[in-house]
């Protein structure tokens, strides 16, 4: 894969596919069905789908995808892939809370190392550059490129952390590792928003003891990486990796470097 085309492509994409989620978003009724395995579903979510889907097999027809939207692309066994979520946080985006975002990561060996994420009713677009740097645009434009912020993770205080959770999937068995730190700061956020505010050093911690996939995690995780963060297994402390048969992900933990972790 040529990283240097990358960018462009996956930036353009997120911004096609938020612009068309946002149509939806505006509208009177958010209509909602359940997936086979009983996660929602949106009309936003299949035509963000078909946008990302349509551009990336037209500027990489070699490149093996999985879709969240589709199960067909569920049995890849490739290495290599691009792997996306046209539409993380369908409950935030149904009950209309803003924190749902676009997600298109590129896997190389079981690495996510490029991405971008998009939070079009936030105006945030969150991206890795060709050189694999992490960047923040403010504000994103589909005719023209903003300003780019260079992300960093910043330098945690042990003794006051400050701790991001999911908004729509925090429960009990969270709270009580939350418990186990020194906590300053409290945040919730929905999606894949939680990488890149610690990304951005606008947290320090972020535990996710509950169900994810692969689809949901790699592009925020690429961006957290590229900006010197981690992304570990809950029960190991071993980089969290991808292509794991099913695509689903193990509990987990993001962090800052200086956070020290805690084991069970």
């Amino acid at each position: 894969m040529n990283h240097s085309l990358l960018p462009g492509v996956m930036r353009r994409l997120a911004l096609e596919a938020g612009a068309r989620i946002m149509q939806f978003y505006g509208g009177d009724e958010l209509a909602t069905r359940a997936k086979a395995d009983d996660s929602p579903v949106t009309a936003a979510d299949e035509a963000a789908d078909a946008i990302i889907t349509a551009g990336l097999r037209a500027a990489f027809p070699d490149a093996a995808l999985v879709t969240e939207e589709q199960a067909a692309t569920h049995d890849t066994r490739a290495r290599d892939f691009f792997i996306v979520d046209p539409l993380d946080g369908t409950k935030e985006f149904v009950q209309r809370r803003g924190d749902f975002t676009v997600n298109i990561a590129w896997v190389e060996d079981g690495v996510p190392v490029r991405g971008v994420v998009y939070a079009p009713a936030r105006g945030r677009l969150f991206l890795t550059d060709a050189e694999g740097a992490a960047w923040e645009e403010v504000p994103p434009g589909a005719e023209t490129t903003g300003a780019r912020k260079r992300l960093a993770v910043a330098r945690p205080d042990p003794a006051a952390l400050r701790v991001v959770a999911s908004k729509s999937h925090r429960d009990a068995a969270t709270d009580a590792y939350i418990a186990r730190y020194d906590v300053a700061e409290f945040k919730a956020a929905g999606s894949s928003l939680k990488f890149c505010l610690l990304a951005n050093g606008e947290a320090d911690l972020y535990p996710r003891l509950g169900r994810t996939m692969e689809w949901d995690t790699a592009a925020g995780h690429a961006v957290l990486s590229a900006a010197g963060g981690h992304v570990v297994s809950f029960d190991t402390h071993e980089p969290l990796r991808y292509a794991k048969p099913g695509f689903e992900n193990p509990f987990f933990i993001a962090y800052a470097p200086g956070v020290e972790l805690v084991r069970e």
